[in-house]
């Protein structure tokens, strides 16, 4: 059986012309903020210390985050929508952006203590945030592993509960916070790309796009699972293993972008249905289009995000959600 099957020529249109957006919504972002760069100076390189401290170690790191986070959610959301054959299913549904989140949340208000501050350094909320979401699938899986039929839909349902409880948990916690986590709180629920650093970008990077492949060499077999559980088993698909690489790939790259972004709403949610309104089902096409989208919203929400409001900036959230 294949695993990927060649694009038409509308959806080869549309992949391209998404390249050129991703393209030129990158330039856009790296070039205009706070400090303008001039195009001459960048494309000669004859640059300022300023403009290459901004470039290098602020402006780049930011939109490669924005890139990450974009492709992550648009390809696991549309993996999701295919694997739970629901239109409204998206990475915030199986409640792995929620226990990412908490995790998060717990970290800001319980333990940032002096000494776990010395031992993990700005590594502890990202940390923290990716045990949350694992901790969210092991509790699905433990949860449905006896269930051999209608699998995917008690996942779901257990997902969208164990989504409630950690949003209850983070009302909690945010309520006996402090004034000063509850600043810093607001904000990160809200999502930001202001703290992306190379350090904390380089296992991002690597996460974000192994587990981006790994839905794409998925591709064939959730347009098989489309036809439902049963016929997918008659023509050879082992369900379970491709619902359990589904969650997985599709859990690491929400922890991984929530860790570090905080919660960037209906990105996942949303990119899947234009794209599909673009250039048909087709998954294979469907996910490479929808990490393209992502990206190129991602990017855009975040140049709005700092340029609306100049000197301030506008939570990424807020912009992602007026989608």
């Amino acid at each position: 059986m294949n695993i990927i099957y060649p694009i038409n020529y509308r959806q080869s249109l549309v992949v391209t012309v998404l390249i050129i957006f991703v393209l030129g919504a990158c330039f856009a972002a790296i070039v205009y903020g706070g400090l303008p760069i001039d195009f001459t100076k960048l494309v000669t390189g004859n640059l300022n210390d300023l403009e290459i401290e901004v470039l290098g170690n602020i402006r780049t790191p930011r939109v490669v985050l924005a890139v990450l986070v974009g492709a992550g959610l648009g390809v696991s959301g549309a993996a999701l929508q295919g694997l739970f054959r629901n239109p409204l299913a998206d990475p915030s549904l199986i409640g792995v952006s929620a226990g990412a989140a908490f995790g998060a949340v717990v970290a800001i208000v319980l333990i940032n203590s002096g000494s776990m501050t010395i031992k993990f350094g700005h590594y502890l909320i990202p940390f923290a945030a990716v045990l949350g979401s694992l901790l969210i699938i092991i509790i699905i899986f433990s949860l449905t592993s006896s269930f051999t039929q209608s699998g995917i839909t008690y996942m779901l349902l257990i997902g969208i509960a164990l989504n409630a409880l950690a949003t209850v948990g983070i009302g909690f916690l945010t309520f006996i916070s402090t004034d000063s986590e509850l600043r810093g709180l607001t904000y990160w629920m809200m999502g930001s790309y202001g703290a992306a650093s190379w350090d904390l970008l380089v296992p991002a990077i690597i996460i974000i796009l192994f587990s981006i492949l790994g839905l794409i060499f998925l591709a064939r077999k959730l347009d098989i699972m489309q036809l439902g559980e049963i016929e997918a088993l008659r023509v050879g698909i082992d369900v379970k293993r491709v619902k359990r690489s589904v969650i997985i790939l599709s859990a690491l790259m929400i922890g991984a972008s929530v860790s570090l972004s905080g919660i960037i709403g209906f990105i996942g949610l949303v990119v899947p249905h234009l794209v599909r309104l673009l250039g048909g089902v087709n998954h294979f096409y469907l996910l490479i289009a929808s990490a393209l989208m992502g990206i190129t919203i991602s990017v855009l929400a975040d140049l709005f995000s700092r340029l609306v409001i100049q000197p301030a900036e506008l939570p990424v959230g807020l912009a992602t959600s007026a989608l």
